[in-house]
């Protein structure tokens, strides 16, 4: 089978399109046929070495749409099951950037039946960090929460999630943005930040740091997207960052607030595996709206 891979780290030429041979899954693992799934800021890290793994073949790639294709034992799906998945690893030989790719059962979840298989892809990563995101800030109705990066992937979904648990939800992005934004669910929305310590929380999407954790109030709570990138704690407020895991059950939830037309999902363009360099170099170049998305 194809596969995108990086054997030496640099820019969008470093990635690689190999002949690899086919997995097969273990116990407890299935093997997907990939329809789709979306180039991530993640898969850019990895290309350029950030993770490690010099000298190495690295696979690329963490959001995975399509067909279970094979099961191992123990496993509770079966072949044919449309379905989504995270496959998560940044030192792994294979991502799912490829035509099959093998995951643990429980990180599986049936796929939207609203939406098609490109969407659909766009769905585990984002979608399960920033649910995870809310979880760690562990809001009660009411409270006051700013997101950076509020048109983005992780931002635009944690939005949503936010707003329909009935928090107050300040969204922060570029001028522009403030139209869907808004129509994600935000509340209000800021292109430059707030006043000092006027929120309860931020989830800070964007990575903007320090400058982000000023608006937080006295005793709050500030959750970084990137492990270890969080700033230090001040004044009493909390800091931390969510690491993100794949969760089969939680991701399934995910999918029923789709289906129910309550968390949107938004394609910007599509390539096909061959193309994975060029979809690097398109989101290096960053303002996408929506996800790039593979398909084999």
């Amino acid at each position: 089978m194809r596969a995108a891979v990086v054997t030496t780290f640099g820019g969008p030429e470093a990635v690689e399109i190999a002949d690899v041979a086919v997995p097969e899954p273990g116990a407890g693992q299935v093997r997907i046929k990939v329809a789709a799934g979306a180039v991530n800021p993640v898969d850019l890290a990895v290309r350029a070495g950030v993770f490690g793994g010099a000298g190495r073949t690295l696979g690329l790639g963490w959001d995975v749409a399509g067909t279970v294709d094979a099961v191992g034992v123990a496993a509770a799906w079966q072949v044919g099951d449309a379905v989504v998945a995270l496959a998560a690893g940044v030192a792994d030989p294979l991502g799912a950037h490829a035509e099959y790719v093998v995951v643990p059962a429980d990180a599986v979840a049936k796929a939207p039946a609203t939406v098609d298989a490109v969407h659909a892809g766009t769905l585990p990563l984002n979608g399960l960090t920033a649910v995870q995101a809310l979880d760690l800030l562990d809001l009660a109705p009411g409270a006051s929460l700013l997101v950076t990066g509020a048109a983005g992937a992780v931002g635009g979904f944690a939005v949503q999630l936010a707003a329909q648990r009935g928090i107050a939800v300040t969204g922060q992005a570029r001028a522009v943005d403030e139209e869907l934004v808004r129509s994600l669910g935000a509340a209000d929305f800021t292109a430059d930040g707030v006043a000092p310590g006027s929120v309860d929380a931020v989830l800070d999407a964007a990575m903007l740091g320090e400058p982000a954790l000023e608006w937080v109030r006295d005793g709050g709570v500030f959750v970084g997207a990137q492990p270890g990138r969080q700033p230090a704690p001040v004044r009493g407020v909390r800091t931390t960052a969510v690491e993100v895991s794949a969760d089969g059950a939680r991701l399934a939830e995910l999918v029923r607030l789709v289906d129910e037309g309550a968390l949107t999902l938004r394609v910007a363009e599509t390539y096909g595996l061959e193309e994975a360099a060029k979809a690097h170099a398109r989101l290096a170049e960053g303002g996408v709206r929506g996800r790039l998305v593979l398909v084999p």
